[in-house]
């Protein structure tokens, strides 16, 4: 049975809205089946990209005109929009190489950012029937039915430390200093998984760390960012500072680059 609609924030329903439909279109290219094209980078696009991102700006400019969005294919395009205090980050299908490769680890991911802090965020993986949702330190973990309708609210919440932890790495974008990460820590478990589901994961307290020193862009990490600090984690740069967001006129990489960071469902004291 799908769940009543409850008296959510405006910009919340929004999020859910614009994710569960660019979810649906694509799903419909992951059956039918697609090639993929290297942008500038060389990281992988495909009209499912395309068309989940043009489905999500539709929503957001059509309820929050006033409110810049950086997204990832617009970008690439080069459409940048000044960003002030308050901006969107959408990246419409993060795990593209998962979609790609018919693993279902690909996601939807939809941010709000204020004064750098990501304040919400909607992360929605179509092939696997769940979505997460954060904001205002309320996280959710959402089921999703088959017509893309949400069933089921739990709360979720990141786990005690605990003695024997578990870390999580990237699938496609894993290095040797991770190795060194994970012995300097005395990790005892590492699992592959592939897109912002490794945020999602720590959020719902299914495991402990995400060390990450290879690089990112903030569209890839907001969204996830935003719903493990929701459930009570945390993501920090090597120097021990809150990640944040917005970063242009970087001297020594592009615009909303991060640096290597580590997210933490329940941080070590030092």
């Amino acid at each position: 049975m799908t769940e009543k609609r409850s008296n959510r924030p405006a910009m919340l329903e929004t999020f859910e809205r614009a994710a569960l439909q660019a979810g649906k279109a694509i799903m419909d290219v992951y059956r039918a089946g697609c090639t993929a094209a290297s942008k500038a980078d060389n990281s992988p696009v495909t009209i499912a990209d395309e068309e989940a991102e043009r489905i999500i700006l539709a929503h957001l400019h059509r309820d929050f005109p006033d409110i810049p969005v950086i997204a990832e294919e617009s970008v690439a395009a080069g459409i940048v929009p000044a960003v002030g205090s308050s901006f969107f980050l959408v990246d419409p299908l993060d795990g593209t190489r998962e979609f790609v490769d018919k693993r279902p680890e690909f996601t939807v991911n939809i941010a709000f950012i204020v004064d750098g802090h990501p304040a919400a965020g909607i992360v929605f993986a179509p092939a696997m029937g769940v979505a997460f949702l954060g904001e205002s330190g309320t996280a959710e973990k959402l089921h999703i039915g088959p017509d893309f309708r949400v069933e089921k609210r739990l709360p979720i919440n990141v786990r005690l430390a605990r003695a024997e932890r578990t870390a999580l790495a990237s699938r496609s974008h894993d290095s040797p200093r991770t190795a060194r990460f994970l012995a300097e820590q005395a990790i005892s478990e590492c699992r592959n998984i592939g897109s912002s589901l490794k945020f999602c994961l720590l959020a719902e307290g299914e495991a402990d760390v995400y060390p990450r020193f290879t690089r990112t862009m903030e569209w890839d990490t907001a969204a996830g960012d935003a719903i493990l600090r929701a459930a009570g984690g945390c993501t920090v740069t090597l120097d021990g500072r809150p990640l944040t967001y917005g970063k242009t006129r970087q001297t020594h990489d592009a615009d909303f680059a991060n640096p290597d960071f580590i997210s933490w469902g329940n941080p070590p004291r030092l």
